[in-house]
C-alpha cells in the first residue's frame, strides 16, 4: 500500500472472526492519536476484499478464520503476487507455531501474542507502518525450537557471522532482541536510515529474506544470547 503522509494517522483493518477481538483491537487502536481503523473483517475472503477496498497501511491478521484462512488471506495481500501489497502484522498464540512458519512465508511483516499489552499492539502497528518487521521475542524462541531447520537447514555453525563488521554484529544482536529499528537508533545514538543501510548490508551477508529470518539464524547458531 502507498505509504501515509506524516501528519495523516496510520490505517488499520482488523481481521478477526471473534467479534469481542476486533471490538478490544478496534478501542485500542482507536484510542491512539496517531492510528485510526478503516476497516474490519470476520474471514479471510472479507479481509482480502476490505483490504483492497480501503487501501490501509497495515491489516492486523487472525490466522484461523473462516472461509479462508489467515495464511491464505495474508498471501493475497501481503504475498509477491499481490498487486498492491499491504503490510500483514499476524496476532496469534504459542499454540499456532506452524500456521506462524506459513504465515511468515505467505508475506506477513510481523508477528504479536495476543496476550500483548495495549502499547505493545499500537506500537507494533508503528513498527510495520514504517517499514520493519516485528516478531515477539518469546515467539521467535519458540521458532527456532520447531521450525529452525526449516528456515535455515544449512547453517551448521556461527562461521557466516564472521563477514559481519562490529557494528552490524551490534545491530544485528539488538535486533534479535526484538527491538524495532527506531528503537535501535535511538539506543546507538544513530539515525534510523542508518540503521536500515546495517540491516541491509546484515541480510545481504547472511543470505536471508528478512530481519525474521536473520533473527531464527542467529538464535540457531548461538549467536545471540538470550541469557
Amino acid at each position: 500500500m502507498t505509504s501515509t503522509p506524516t501528519n495523516m494517522p496510520i490505517r488499520v483493518v482488523i481481521c478477526d472472526d471473534h467479534e469481542l477481538v476486533r471490538a478490544g483491537f478496534s478501542t485500542i487502536i482507536n484510542a491512539q492519536p496517531d492510528l485510526v481503523v478503516v476497516g474490519e473483517a470476520a474471514d479471510g475472503e472479507e479481509a482480502v476484499r476490505v483490504t483492497r477496498r480501503e487501501r490501509p497501511d497495515v491489516v492486523v491478521m487472525d490466522i484461523r478464520m473462516p472461509l479462508l484462512d489467515g495464511i491464505e488471506a495474508t498471501r493475497r495481500i501481503a504475498g509477491p503476487q499481490a498487486s498492491d501489497a499491504a503490510r500483514v502484522l499476524v496476532v496469534t498464540t504459542f499454540s499456532l507455531d506452524g500456521l506462524v512458519y506459513d504465515a511468515l512465508r505467505a508475506g506477513a511483516s510481523g508477528f504479536l501474542l495476543k496476550d500483548a499489552r495495549p502499547a505493545e499492539l499500537a506500537a507494533a502497528i508503528r513498527s510495520i507502518a514504517a517499514g520493519d518487521s516485528l516478531i515477539a521475542p518469546a515467539l521467535t524462541r519458540s521458532l527456532i525450537g520447531r521450525f529452525g531447520d526449516r528456515l535455515r537447514p544449512s547453517a551448521k555453525d556461527a562461521a557466516i557471522f564472521e563477514a559481519l563488521t562490529a557494528r552490524e554484529r551490534e545491530v544485528l544482536q539488538l535486533i534479535a532482541e526484538g527491538l524495532s529499528n527506531a528503537e535501535i537508533a535511538a539506543q546507538l545514538v544513530i539515525s534510523p536510515e542508518t540503521v536500515k543501510t546495517y540491516v541491509s548490508r546484515i541480510l545481504s551477508k547472511l543470505q536471508v529474506r528478512d530481519r525474521v529470518q536473520a533473527v531464527v539464524l542467529a538464535h540457531k547458531t548461538g549467536f545471540a544470547d538470550w541469557s
